[in-house]
Parts: structure tokens; C-alpha cells; sequence
């Protein structure tokens, strides 16, 4: 699902939203989100899932075309944890899509 599928799957929603409100709040949240994670705050959304900051170290790559050594430098990433809920509903779906297409 792409931002503007999210923003209209909330404009059908919510028949009182116009695209515009909706487009407005999908940005504030996903802004929110962004600043909070820059800040190095943990995310945590019940039922979905966990948003963290992970450090990855310093270490020495290789240019694959040279073959030199290249420092790649220390970096922090964005970590999505999902929570149990979602695990689960992920899981039954996909149990569900194996046994229809197990019966064909």
C-alpha cells in the first residue's frame, strides 16, 4: 500500500473527510512519526506494532568493482517491530491463502 492508496482508503472511510483532509492527516501523522524517531523516541502502536532507532557499527566494506576496502561509517536506521495482533492476523491470512490454492 502506497501513501496516496492510504489516503484514499481513509477519504472512502470517512465520507466526511474530503481527499484533502485526509491527505492533510496521513502527512501530520507520518511528519509525527518522522520527527519522533529523528528525536530518537520508540514508537509504539498497540495491536500494530513498534517503530525504534537501531545503531548499526562502524565496519569495513569492499568495492565489489576494485575489491578495495571502504570504511563504512557508524549509522542509525529505523526498526519496525510488529506487535503480537498483527503477527497473527498476518499469519492466518496466509494460512488461509495456502489452503486455497493447496485446494486447487
Amino acid at each position: 500500500m502506497t501513501r496516496s492508496n492510504l489516503v484514499e482508503e481513509l477519504a472512502a472511510r470517512f465520507s466526511q473527510l474530503t481527499h484533502r483532509d485526509a491527505e492533510y492527516a496521513v502527512k501530520t501523522i507520518l511528519d509525527a512519526m518522522s520527527d519522533a524517531l529523528v528525536r530518537g523516541h520508540r514508537i509504539e502502536i498497540r495491536g500494530f506494532g513498534s517503530f525504534s532507532i537501531n545503531r548499526r557499527p562502524p565496519r569495513m566494506g569492499r568495492n565489489p568493482r576494485s575489491g578495495e576496502s571502504v570504511a563504512i561509517p557508524e549509522k542509525r536506521v529505523p526498526h519496525f517491530k510488529p506487535g503480537k495482533a498483527l503477527r497473527e492476523a498476518v499469519d492466518a491470512r496466509t494460512q488461509e491463502l495456502r489452503t486455497v490454492t493447496d485446494s486447487r
